[in-house]
């Protein structure tokens, strides 16, 4: 006799027998077969459909509970879904199993595909998560990772003692000094291009000559190596600002986020020899000091030098106005114009700025604009008078100038 598996078929009928009495299994198939024999016609006849293999083999589950039987009946079927049906109806018509009477009621017929198509989702969805996740690289891994690569091979060497430096270090008003190649090469990797290494705990002579032109920060290691050499630099060349990585933590070990969270909280030289002369109960291991500092702050000034005094910058108030309106004007690369209460007297876009200070001349004390702070805006400031300009980011060192520069 053919038989068709669960796997073969299409639908499958599912219908519940309760009898009173106690059968065996092969009665129920039996009364199956034989109640219905001739009841649908030849084409659909029961014992012929199974050995054309157009329904499979017929299972029966029961449990007997107090002399009496009930279970399922789960008949696979390949036929169409109106076949199947009829011979779902059909299991109705059983009234008795041997000696005993029996009620058979047809419950549902599950369509085998719908449940393999939810297999199939479910299954492309894992697939899909797996190639996306592990197998095709996302644009921006891809863009940052040549990226950093380009950013490695423009390492250069600086000075007659060849040290490792970025390619801007010639050029940029500010550096920073850091230990050794290493390090060179990952704050190249994350954007930094103004660095040089020192290559050794001993100064070279080309590190003293640009503390004496440049305006120079140190970063070092979160180790008592790292304070070894802020002690030897500053007896030896002039230098403005400190920064150490995260204690135990090496520059060239340290990541993108590390670095500009130690490089915004630099500390000023005075303020290091202080705590190097009289150590507080936490050390200079624990980057920046655990100073708490406002959302828009000044950096400290720096000491004077002997070949060039700079002025010193005055403190800073309305520091959350400032950050108010300069939030107001992100995007819209404009400028607002202030007097001495923080009252604006107008609004300009950035390229008109200086033409409109120097037709106004005076009564200025404050601009904040959506832009970078260059030399020529500084100059025209100045012979203005004016106090403090508020902006994005600057080009100019805060203490090249006696204008407060406050930046985001």
């Amino acid at each position: 006799m053919g038989k068709i598996g669960l796997v073969t078929a299409k639908y499958i009928v599912h219908a519940h027998i309760s009898i009173e009495g106690t059968v065996d299994r092969p009665d129920v198939i039996g009364a199956i077969f034989g109640q219905t024999e001739g009841l649908l016609g030849a084409e659909l006849e029961l014992r012929e459909l199974q050995r054309n293999g157009k329904i499979g083999r017929i299972e029966v589950n029961m449990d007997t509970v107090g002399g009496k039987a009930s279970g399922e009946i789960i008949i696979p079927s390949s036929l169409d879904k109106a076949e199947t049906a009829i011979i779902a109806a059909a299991l109705e018509t059983i009234q008795r199993i041997g000696p005993c009477n029996a009620n058979v009621k047809a419950k549902s017929i599950e369509d085998v595909r719908v449940s393999k198509r939810a297999q199939v989702i479910e299954r492309a969805k894992e697939l899909l998560k797996t190639l996306t996740d592990s197998i095709l690289p996302d644009s921006q891994e891809i863009t940052e990772e040549v990226s950093a690569s380009v950013r490695v091979m423009e390492i250069t060497e600086y000075g007659k003692d060849r040290l490792a430096a970025g390619p801007t270090i010639e050029e940029s008003e500010e550096i920073i000094i850091v230990e050794g190649r290493a390090d060179v090469l990952n704050l190249l990797k994350n954007g930094i291009k103004n660095c040089i290494a020192m290559n050794g705990t001993s100064v070279p002579q080309t590190i003293i000559d640009l503390c004496r032109k440049k305006t120079v920060t140190v970063f070092v290691d979160g180790d008592r190596g790292g304070d070894l050499i802020i002690k030897e630099l500053k007896q030896v060349a002039e230098i403005d600002f400190i920064v150490k990585a995260p204690d135990g933590k090496e520059v060239e070990e340290i990541t993108k986020k590390e670095i500009n969270k130690a490089l915004r909280g630099r500390i000023a030289i005075e303020q290091v020899s202080m705590e190097l002369a009289n150590p507080p109960q936490r050390t200079l291991g624990n980057n920046n000091f655990e100073r708490r500092r406002p959302m828009m702050s000044q950096q400290p000034p720096m000491r004077p030098r002997e070949i060039m005094p700079r002025p010193v910058a005055q403190p800073v108030k309305n520091i959350e106005v400032y950050n108010k309106m300069l939030e107001d004007l992100t995007g819209t690369r404009g400028a607002y114009i202030l007097d001495e209460e923080s009252n604006i007297l107008g609004k300009v876009p950035t390229s008109e700025l200086a033409t409109t200070i120097k037709n106004l001349g005076s009564g200025i004390n404050t601009i904040v604009l959506d832009g970078v702070v260059d030399r020529d805006l500084v100059k025209v400031a100045e012979r203005a008078d004016i106090k403090n300009i508020v902006a994005m980011e600057s080009k100019v060192p805060k203490s090249a100038t006696k204008i407060n520069l406050i930046t985001k």
